[in-house]
């Protein structure tokens, strides 16, 4: 079973505490429907015998599972990221030497990463590690499942949902709440993400 996990989330920039209280909220539905979906598959497989659409039912509910899973975790990987206030990514640490190494200043990463953060839609901006290559790849994700790299862990995930911005920000207001967001970020975490997933 999965945990809901609890994170220490200060005042924000922009970002207001009771938009944070009801996206938890969403986050604390994936981690529920996550395991009510892990639950219901060997109950649906038990009817397999009398109830010849069970099968179908299980495929279903097994195309969701990747909805729910990928929401929570990519949340986790979000909230953490703004917990215990912002810290700034310094000039010295291994994730910024990489990203200058790839992108030639961290300021093109950056500008790239936030451009990928307003693609059209619902979704996640996201910096992954490719543990093969080990190339950092900005990429975005549709909805919470619909292009997620393969074997790559996740660095740093930027909730482009409208959930996560509009009652602050307005429709109109995307490009501010990704500026907050930038704000708000403890580079330690992140720096620690990346540390992680070079191991």
């Amino acid at each position: 079973m999965f945990t809901e996990q609890k994170f220490n989330i200060p005042k924000l920039k922009g970002i207001s505490e009771k938009t944070i209280e009801e996206h938890l909220k969403l986050y604390a539905g994936y981690v529920k429907h996550a395991n009510l979906i892990l639950a219901k598959i060997p109950e649906y497989l038990g009817y397999e015998k009398e109830d010849a659409f069970a099968p179908y039912a299980v495929s279903e509910i097994q195309r969701r599972f990747g909805f729910e899973f990928n929401g929570m975790r990519n949340h986790e990987v979000y909230f953490r990221s703004l917990e215990d206030g912002a810290a700034p990514l310094t000039s010295q640490s291994t994730l910024h030497g990489t990203l200058v190494k790839q992108w030639n200043s961290f300021e093109n990463w950056i500008s790239e990463f936030k451009q990928t953060a307003k693609t059209r839609g619902i979704g996640w901006a996201c910096l992954y590690l490719d543990p093969v290559s080990g190339q950092l790849l900005n990429a975005w994700v549709d909805e919470q499942h619909f292009g997620q790299l393969q074997n790559c862990p996740l660095i740093l995930g930027l909730d482009m949902w409208e959930h996560s911005y509009v009652a602050d920000y307005a429709p109109s207001g995307k490009g501010q709440y990704i500026e907050d967001f930038f704000e708000n970020l403890n580079w330690n975490i992140i720096e620690n993400n990346f540390s992680e997933a070079v191991k």
